[in-house]
């Protein structure tokens, strides 16, 4: 065999074997939606402001109190919850099982990539609002801060493994993408499906293999 493909093989299982040494905190993401200013205030009325429900783990992200109707072809899904701050597009991030109910084949995308993904209309209490695009399935991913990522010897936009959940839980996930920024904490985030194949709740730990 090559020496150098061998040296290549040793390094890069001594990189995965220093990696999964590092517990992340794993963050479980239902259902929800992210508004633009304006289509918030045209489902909840132009004087209202989101309120907050509870602090998510990401530095300034949280819950609001908020909550809307999501209509597909076939069928709502109601008390969707609004995940804040506003964002400069309007995204609905559902499940794979909550696509199939609503009649949609959203695409599996990074958080902002909305193109030819499905439109879907948005009711809250004061109106409702058409998207003709931004509905996805979340690609599971890992936030790092720049110190983490250092740490980890990971790069922005590189893929890993995961391994979380225990006992006949255990599921290692393939393709979890990394995101590094000065503006995140360091944390796995899976949709609730995901999360329920593995047993996890949040603030369960995951390991990078």
């Amino acid at each position: 065999m090559d020496e150098q493909l061998v040296k290549e093989i040793v390094e890069d299982l001594k990189l995965r074997a220093e990696r999964s040494k590092t517990p992340v905190p794993v963050g479980i993401s239902n259902r929800h939606v992210h508004f633009t200013k304006e289509d918030f205030k045209a489902v909840f009325g132009a004087d209202a402001e989101p309120v907050l429900f509870r602090q998510l783990r990401q530095p300034g992200f949280y819950a609001a109190n908020e909550q809307v109707t999501i209509q597909g072809p076939q069928v709502a899904i109601k008390n969707v919850r609004m995940i804040g701050p506003y964002r400069t597009y309007t995204q609905v991030e559902v499940s794979l099982g909550d696509a199939r109910a609503l009649g949609l084949e959203p695409p599996i995308r990074d958080s902002g990539k909305l193109e030819n993904s499905p439109g879907i209309r948005i009711t809250g209490p004061k109106g409702s609002i058409d998207i003709s695009r931004g509905v996805i399935l979340s690609k599971r991913h890992i936030h790092f801060t720049p110190k983490d990522a250092e740490f980890l010897k990971i790069q922005d936009g590189t893929e890993v493994r995961v391994r979380c959940g225990a006992g006949d839980r255990t599921t290692v996930f393939e393709r979890v993408l990394c995101r590094v920024s000065e503006k995140f904490a360091l944390e796995l985030h899976l949709d609730v499906e995901e999360a329920n194949a593995a047993g996890l709740k949040n603030g369960d730990s995951a390991w990078i293999v």
